[in-house]
């Protein structure tokens, strides 16, 4: 086997071989990577945990086509990818209840509560919560590909040429969807980031 391997793809080539110790080493450690980057494409974090799980589950049960055509983060990518587009694209057609709709037992209540952060947290705490909630909008408002391009470069800090084969698209191509993208997010989180940080209102 070449010296130069990747060495995760050294470990799926082993799991494609039955090893679970291998299998097990690489969700511990992609399994969190995997989570973030499906939570900023789908802005749930409930659901990414159960999709980065289902990743992991079609890594395994695709271990016997694997084969070593590019970086084993590319290939894993570019599942967490297809399976975002898939939830994305069932999402469309059953969108999901409303956060306000009433509970079915207890019509007083809504479906889902949460903390008022503004009780529990000290206002510094309150501002970067309110400025990823503004990123985390940005990022959603993205086309799909401009938002995972971004998110791969960015987050996964994946090369254009691995993200370009995660995207299935050139290298030209990427190289826009990024630009485009950035261009964007620096429009709409202008008025919140012209000094890195968030601008308090006081004088």
């Amino acid at each position: 086997m070449a010296a130069n391997l990747d060495p995760d793809a050294h470990l799926m080539l082993r799991v494609k071989r039955g090893d679970l110790e291998a299998f097990e080493e690489l969700v511990n450690k992609y399994k969190q990577p995997v989570t973030d980057l499906v939570c900023r494409m789908l802005g749930d974090a409930t659901e990414a945990e159960d999709l980065a799980q289902n990743v992991f589950v079609q890594v395994y049960k695709s271990a016997d086509r694997y084969r070593v055509s590019a970086k084993f983060t590319t290939w894993l990518f570019t599942i967490a990818r297809n399976l975002c587009l898939n939830e994305i694209r069932r999402r469309s057609r059953h969108p999901a209840e409303s956060l306000d709709a009433p509970h079915p037992e207890r019509e007083d209540q809504p479906l889902r509560q949460f903390e008022d952060a503004k009780t529990f947290s000290p206002p510094d705490a309150l501002l970067h919560g309110e400025l990823d909630q503004k990123i985390q909008q940005a990022l959603s408002e993205l086309p799909e590909n401009q938002r995972l391009a971004i998110l791969l470069c960015r987050q996964e800090e994946l090369s254009y040429e691995d993200i370009a084969r995660v995207l299935g698209c050139s290298l030209s191509a990427t190289k826009s969807l990024i630009h485009r993208g950035r261009e964007t997010l620096k429009q709409k989180l202008k008025p919140y980031l012209r000094t890195g940080v968030w601008k308090s209102s006081e004088k």
